[in-house]
């Protein structure tokens, strides 16, 4: 079976809001979301970056996504979630039986997949647990987090990340401010992945002028396709391009359907017609899957992690050739790690 290393999921929210700290609602399933350990086996997924998310004060453990994008987060209250989600990641290792692996390497992450284990790559979505003085950064790192995205779709202390409009340019306000400026550089210096997935175009810009590393937008698409404020412009994808970085295609249906609606009901092809889009702009080596999984509504051909061979199947039909369709899976997020992070 294909195995597949994916960009983003949010289970480690999922887990916040609806798991006792025993890992059940994953080993077990639930019957809810994207993510368990038998719809993984299904589907060939090996490994990803398991992202920590904190909701804004608007929304509680089991509030709407709507809500999470309203008020800035406290740095208290965000460093206590950002842990006590990490933490839920590494119980949730623990209580595996082996079926799950934290990973800080690519040598750990192939060791993980060749013993038939899931690598657990830990990132942080909207850096709100580290203040100005990056003080937390280094505690964080030494936890095993190896990849940041420092903004989410509101504003924090490193700058302001672009809203969830439709029909709408990126190019949404200021960029990243002198702090996140600071953050990118160190990020780099401690050789954790940059993301700019969330960030508005400025930011992106900001990224691009301060980075000397390759970075990468975990989950976004085309906005040439799909004019979600989310997407990336092709100026954008071209300097991915450039800097030798990574987009990992966005399951989101409304960043995938041109008229931006959030209705599961969409067909494969548009997949494949965002998929045959990146491909053009940015190469065959730069594009792999930033699913999104248990944080958006997914097509429900795909449905979940065990949905991810029939998506596999597409892309073949489509005449996507067996080489190609491995580096989509996984190829291409492990080289891209290795740009970064080294061996």
């Amino acid at each position: 079976m294909l195995a597949w290393f994916d960009g983003h999921n949010d289970l480690l929210l999922k887990l916040w809001r609806r798991d006792d700290g025993s890992g059940r609602v994953f080993l077990e399933g639930d019957g809810n979301g994207h993510l368990d350990l038998a719809r993984c086996r299904a589907g060939g997924f090996k490994g990803g970056l398991f992202a920590s998310f904190v909701p804004s004060p608007a929304a509680d453990r089991t509030g709407s996504a709507s809500a999470f994008a309203t008020g800035e987060v406290e740095r208290a209250t965000a460093l206590a979630v950002t842990l006590g989600q990490a933490g839920r990641l590494w119980r949730l290792v623990a209580a595996s039986d082996g079926a799950l692996a934290m990973c800080t390497s690519v040598a750990d992450i192939r060791r993980a997949m060749a013993e038939d284990r899931i690598a657990c790559v830990w990132h942080i979505e909207g850096a709100e647990a580290i203040g100005p003085d990056l003080e937390e950064l280094d505690a964080l790192v030494a936890a095993g987090l190896r990849s940041v995205g420092p903004l989410w779709s509101r504003s924090n202390v490193f700058g302001h990340g672009v809203p969830f409009k439709y029909f709408a340019s990126p190019d949404t306000g200021p960029g990243l401010t002198d702090a996140g400026r600071r953050l990118v550089r160190a990020l780099e210096g401690k050789r954790v992945l940059v993301d700019t997935a969330h960030l508005n175009e400025r930011g992106f810009w900001d990224v691009a002028a301060v980075a000397e590393r390759p970075f990468v937008a975990s989950h976004a698409n085309a906005h040439a396709r799909v004019s979600s404020a989310r997407n990336l412009t092709d100026r954008q994808l071209d300097c991915l391009k450039e800097r030798d970085g990574l987009v990992g295609l966005n399951l989101s249906v409304p960043d995938l359907r041109r008229d931006c609606k959030r209705d599961p009901d969409t067909p494969l092809q548009a997949v494949v017609a965002m998929f045959d889009h990146l491909i053009e702009r940015v190469g065959e080596d730069r594009v792999a899957l930033g699913s999104d999984f248990d944080g958006a509504t997914i097509p429900t051909a795909v449905g979940g992690a065990d949905g991810l061979p029939t998506l596999a199947r597409a892309l073949l039909d489509a005449g996507y050739g067996e080489a190609l369709v491995e580096k989509l899976a996984h190829r291409n997020w492990l080289a891209l790690l290795e740009r970064v992070w080294g061996g």
